[in-house]
């Protein structure tokens, strides 16, 4: 299939691909309405498609926009997969229902964010609250350099990051900034004090879907993290032997984990993927998340840091706004007709893998 007309330049316009797609594959859309409106005015929400019956033993979870602007990927993915009648076939003769969830975060998909409207990274706020949160003292160490007062950052922040780097080295600073903080509001991979909207609806639709299953897998679509066009599959389950084997058996050997150091991903706390043991504790659940890279990790964490200052100074004038936020997209969303290529092909590959491997 050629990629081009699965992808879209907007939140609005992937949205009606993947509406359009559903409709064309005689599916039923329910959609979670968002509480706040998108850039261009759009109603946002969380779209939920079945493809399979309620009664399915086996489910394949496939989501997009986790993180926001990262959207753009997994929803071609998803655009693709709906109008793919032997991807389809292979799903129903497996007895495996596959169930697509557009949009986990469609405020940062359609106004170019990771974050959710309360700056919260979503794949960073799956805690229980009422317990303490856990401390990054890495991050408290960099907060002033990674958003400083001023954008661009003058030459002593740029100084202090470089030698920062130079001692500690890029996984370091990568680590002390994406594995996820509780203190800094207005910082980067900001977990939040609270379950997100994003969260509480996620957590709905696991109940409604994934509470009558015997097994369930989970393919969660991300970008921005090696090199441009590879999808490394991540482990993202519990620290779990058995089902690191089940996973490995299923998407191949070469799956990485933050559990061990081989995964591109620092670790992180607070994990999306986590609710699948609590909101469907009958099922053995396996799951990976598929990261696409982009650009090199510094442009990626610039890109971020840069948007994350936009966020704070929100009386910046247009053209520094508008090339921040081009930045942002093109950190995430690698426009061209090769990379969308890669990305359906290993995805498509994925999904088949899921379903063989859920056929149990």
């Amino acid at each position: 299939m050629h990629a081009d007309p699965c992808f879209a330049q907007t939140y609005a316009e992937a949205r009606g691909k993947f509406l359009a797609a559903a409709d064309a594959a005689g599916l039923d859309v329910h959609s979670h309405p968002h509480p706040m409106l998108g850039r261009d005015g759009e109603a946002l929400a969380m779209d939920v498609v079945r493809d399979g019956p309620a009664d399915a033993k086996a489910v394949l979870l496939l989501s997009s926009a986790c993180h926001g602007v990262e959207g753009f990927c997994g929803s071609g993915v998803q655009v693709a997969l709906l109008g793919d009648a032997e991807f389809r076939q292979r799903a129903q003769a497996a007895g495996v229902a596959v169930l697509h969830v557009h949009g986990l975060n469609p405020y940062g998909f359609s106004w170019w964010r990771r974050t959710t409207h309360e700056n919260v990274d979503l794949n960073r706020n799956f805690h229980d609250f009422t317990r303490p949160l856990p401390r990054n003292t890495g991050y408290d160490e960099v907060a002033h350099l990674l958003v400083p007062a001023h954008w661009p950052p003058g030459p002593e922040v740029q100084q202090a990051v470089q030698q920062y780097i130079a001692e500690r080295g890029l996984k370091a600073w990568q680590a002390a900034i994406s594995g996820g903080q509780y203190d800094h509001p207005e910082g980067l991979f900001y977990g939040g004090r609270n379950p997100t909207w994003s969260q509480q609806t996620l957590r709905h639709v696991l109940r409604d879907h994934g509470r009558r299953c015997q097994r369930l897998g989970w393919i969660d679509f991300h970008t921005g993290l090696g090199p441009s066009g590879l999808g490394e599959r991540i482990f993202a389950c519990r620290d779990d032997a058995q089902a690191l084997a089940r996973a490995r058996a299923w998407w191949g050997p070469g799956i990485t984990s933050t559990y061990d150091g081989s995964s591109t991903s620092a670790p992180l706390v607070g994990m999306m993927w986590m609710a699948a043991y609590e909101e469907c504790p009958q099922a053995e659940y396996t799951g990976i998340a598929l990261e696409y890279g982009t650009v090199p990790i510094t442009e990626v964490l610039d890109a971020l840091r840069a948007d994350q200052w936009l966020e704070n100074h929100p009386e910046v004038g247009a053209p520094q706004a508008d090339a921040i936020k081009r930045h942002m997209r093109d950190a995430f969303y690698t426009d061209t007709p090769a990379w969308k290529q890669q990305v359906l092909a290993q995805a498509r590959e994925a999904a088949l893998q899921g379903v063989d491997g859920l056929r149990g």
